[in-house]
């Protein structure tokens, strides 16, 4: 809704932002809108990032906390670049929507985290922060084995390879993040330290 021109009724996606203000091309329209900042918890598979959500939507209702996976069984498990590219748009144009609300929204996603600023509905937000969960390769294995009652090796492995790469670098591509080491907390004290990284970005 947020992107359709009123004036001459354009649905196509080649606004112009300057600031909080949409511009038409096709016929100068201009309007108003509320530009916030998206938030993204990423991590590996089995470090918590859906435990840490549900104790978020606990602590506070003036972030609205959705889960990319739901997106990704509503598009059939996306594979090619070109589908995730347009999974990670459908999450930013709701997004942007959700915010005329008032309210940011907090995605759980694992992956595609370098193809957020790359997308045409980025242009209407402040900023795209991430925050990585991280544990110590034991952590990781455990929760996944006893936790999630996973068995496949290569599975494991290839999260304990992720975790290693977001506790030792600062960015993926073009995407920077922070990072939070999870390995001792329980999930309420984990959300809380979210919850204070998300006021202290919002």
């Amino acid at each position: 809704m947020l992107g359709i021109c009123q004036k001459c009724g354009n649905t196509q996606w080649d606004k112009e932002v300057q600031g909080n203000k949409i511009i038409c091309p096709k016929c100068g329209n201009c309007w108003t809108f509320k530009k916030l900042p998206v938030f993204i918890l990423t991590g590996c598979s089995g470090i918590g990032k859906t435990t840490t959500a549900q104790e978020l939507q606990r602590m506070t209702d003036q972030y609205v906390v959705l889960d990319m996976d739901f997106l990704y069984n509503i598009m059939n498990h996306p594979q090619s670049v070109d589908d995730n590219y347009n999974m990670i748009e459908q999450a930013l144009s709701l997004s942007k929507n959700i915010n005329q609300t008032g309210k940011s929204v907090v995605w759980t996603c694992a992956g595609n985290l370098e193809k957020f600023p790359r997308v045409y509905s980025a242009r209407f937000f402040s900023d795209i922060k991430v925050l990585a969960l991280t544990a110590s390769s034991e952590v990781i294995r455990k929760r996944m084995m006893e936790g999630r009652n996973i068995e496949d090796e290569s599975w494991i492995q290839g999260s304990i390879d992720y975790n290693e790469y977001l506790r030792t670098h600062n960015s993926i591509e073009d995407t920077k993040y922070d990072k939070m080491d999870c390995s001792a907390e329980t999930p309420k004290e984990i959300a809380e330290k979210v919850l204070e990284w998300l006021e202290r970005n919002r």
